[in-house]
């Protein structure tokens, strides 16, 4: 692999990196939304989704430090992809976010090698397995089927 290559590996990472954390901080502030309108049952799921996806945002902030880069700040806020007034949307949102954190980690796995590539696998899994928790539905191949329709893509910020 020449220089040239290496590095424009590096940046492909890079940017997939900063691509999964600006997916996090939409994904933290969306389950913020799911936390207020999902129902008592199924509260406790929200909340240990929320914690993960804090925690996976944390890790993204330091690892894009690790790589030499500036860490993508969040939005003040964002759009959602629907309006969610009741515990019925709320549940849609949060498989919503789960399928396009899957695909946001998809591309990770792509761009990332070693240890990276792992751990964006791993967490495209999870986000998988949430999804599917949250629908009572599940694709093929996770991270690659979400891109191909609407579903692709974040909740764009709105300032």
């Amino acid at each position: 692999m020449t220089v040239s290559e290496a590095r424009e590996a590096q940046d492909r990472e890079l940017r997939a990196l900063q691509a999964a954390l600006a997916a996090e901080h939409a994904a933290v502030y969306g389950y913020g939304v799911v936390g207020g309108r999902i129902g008592k049952d199924r509260r406790p799921e929200a909340r240990t989704a929320y914690d993960a996806h804090r925690a996976r945002r944390d890790a993204l902030v330091r690892a894009v430090k690790d790589v030499g880069g500036e860490p993508v700040a969040a939005a003040a806020g964002y759009a959602l992809p629907f309006q969610v007034p009741d515990a019925a949307a709320a549940v849609r949102l949060a498989a919503e976010l789960e399928d396009r954190m899957a695909g946001v980690y998809g591309d990770l796995v792509r761009a990332g090698t070693g240890e990276r590539r792992r751990e964006a696998a791993d967490a495209m899994r999870e986000a998988a397995v949430r999804s599917v928790r949250w629908s009572s539905r599940s694709v093929a191949f996770p991270g690659l089927a979400e891109r191909g329709g609407p579903a692709s893509g974040s909740p764009a910020p709105t300032t």
